[in-house]
Formats: structure tokens, sequence, C-alpha cells
């Protein structure tokens, strides 16, 4: 099971109620996440989330309110005795902003990264996707690998009971009766989970194809439908408009983030959003989605 964490929802500075950007996914005991902004570890804390297994951090862009909180992660993480390196992946200029702010930096290899860019972990891969604001921007797309599932009915018909199928899927294969039996001949496919962050952006083509059928999308959604002009003067979406992009990509459910501190009561976005697509709701920090 996937457990998402918004540890921060609100768009550019700070408030109360709203810490800046950033979302925890934990994945079979490893943490990553997905920007992180001023106090994000304070908010691991808060949240329950252990910033010692973070694996690695995905930076969507370079503006200062998603990514000053990683010096600050790293001095804590040399400070418990961290030895593991702390993988950083972001735009161009990733690596020259993590030189910049750590002159002793050996703790994180940082990588810059492109539209082509890939990473493969343990049972999933998180690709970047380039989205619209105004430099170099990316999204991530989090997916687990395909999965198979026993046909119980199948396998015990051809001998395979108890232990056996621990066996069988360990090595692929086993032989009953002097049989081979393939772990395909007993297993159908299951499509792994998919998330999809898109950090800071316009509407665009590229999240809409990259969300299609994904499990969760988080949405840029800054502004009301009612300041649509100030939302593309500014490369932000409105909650109207990520749902539209949830409704066309057929995701499963919206949650809408990077919300602007103009709304004291974020309900009215949820709502604008609901009209199109029902199953949105406005991130709230501490927000814990088990996917």
């Amino acid at each position: 099971m996937i457990r998402l964490v918004i540890l921060g929802s609100s768009a550019s500075v700070p408030s109360v109620e709203r810490s800046l950007s950033s979302v925890a996914l934990r994945h079979e005991g490893g943490v990553y996440l997905f920007d992180c902004g001023e106090g994000t570890q304070r908010q691991m804390m808060k949240y329950k989330t252990s910033y010692a297994k973070v694996k690695a951090i995905f930076v969507t862009h370079l503006h200062a309110d998603h990514v000053l909180g990683i010096p600050g992660l790293v001095h804590t993480l040399r400070m418990i005795g961290r030895k593991e390196p702390l993988l950083v992946f972001g735009p161009r200029g990733t690596c020259e902003y993590i030189g910049g702010v750590m002159l002793d930096h050996g703790l994180v290899d940082a990588r810059d990264v492109d539209e082509n860019f890939c990473f493969k972990g343990d049972g999933f891969t998180v690709r970047a996707f380039p989205v619209e604001h105004g430099l170099d921007a990316y999204g991530y797309v989090f997916e687990e690998d395909e999965k198979r599932n026993f046909d119980k009915k199948k396998a015990e018909a051809l001998g395979i009971k108890g232990r056996m199928f621990g066996e069988l899927q360990k090595n692929g294969e086993m032989k009953v009766k002097e049989k081979k039996i393939m772990l395909e001949d007993v297993t159908v496919p299951k499509k792994g989970k998919k998330i999809v962050y898109t950090g800071d952006t316009l509407p665009c083509k590229g999240v809409e194809l990259a969300s299609k059928g994904a499990d969760i999308l988080i949405h840029d959604a800054t502004f009301g439908e009612e300041m649509k002009e100030e939302a593309k003067l500014k490369l932000h979406s409105t909650a109207t408009e990520a749902a539209n992009t949830a409704k066309k990509a057929g995701v499963k459910k919206l949650i809408l983030t990077h919300i602007s501190n103009r709304y004291k009561e974020a309900r009215a976005l949820e709502e604008q959003a609901r009209k199109i697509f029902k199953n949105s709701d406005v991130a709230r920090d501490g927000m814990e989605i088990l996917v």
C-alpha cells in the first residue's frame, strides 16, 4: 500500500494553516518527497513521516517555495549520522542550486533531469514530464511495476497449494508431478498504482497525457475560476481547469493543491472542481491518502 501525506499545500508563502509545497510518498519502507518547501522537515515530524527514511526528492522547479526546505533537511540528516546519499532530482540548475546553498554537500547526490528522465526504484518508476510554468519545470509520474495475482482455482487444479504459492512467486516456475508450471500460467496481471504530481503549471496537454488512468492526480489549483485571467498571467491553474484535466485524463481522484492565501476557506475551490469532476478534494496539510 502507498501512503501519501500532504506536507504543504500553500502557494508562494506559508500561512498559519498551510505550509509550503511538499508531498511525501511512502512505499515499501522508503519515503520519497515531491518538492521540499521551507519547513518540510518539521511537517514530517508533525505528521509522523520519517525524514530519516527519505530516499529521494523530486523537485518540480526551482522557485524558492519548492526548494528552501532541502538545506535544513540535509543538515538534520547529517546531524543524525546519515551515510546513505540523498538523491535530489530536479530541472536544469538543480545541481548548481545544491552546490550554492550547501558548501559541504557530500551527503547529496543531485542530478538535473529532462523530459526523458526515468528513475527506477524498488518496484516502481518515477518519470518526469514537462509542464508550463515559464521556466524549466516538470511534473512527475510515480507508477508501481505491474504485479500478478494468483488465479487460485487454476493453481489448485494444477496441484499448487500451501507454500508452493510462495515458491512459484519467488522462482517464476516450478515442477508439479513432472509438469513444468510457469507463474504466468496461474496468474493474471494487475496494473500497479499510478500517482501524478504536477507542481506549478498552467493547464496543459502534457499533464493530461501523463495522468491518463492515474489513481491520484495532485494538481495546481492556486485560484478560483473568478481569477482565471490572473491564473493565466501567473502561469497557474484554477480549480475548474484542474478538474477539466482530471476528467479528460480519466483519473480516479483529484487533489487540489498550491492554494492561494486569499482563500481562507477553500471550500469554494472544491465546489467549483466538483461541478466538473465529482471526486475532487482540496489538499490540507496533514491530509493522508492510502492508495
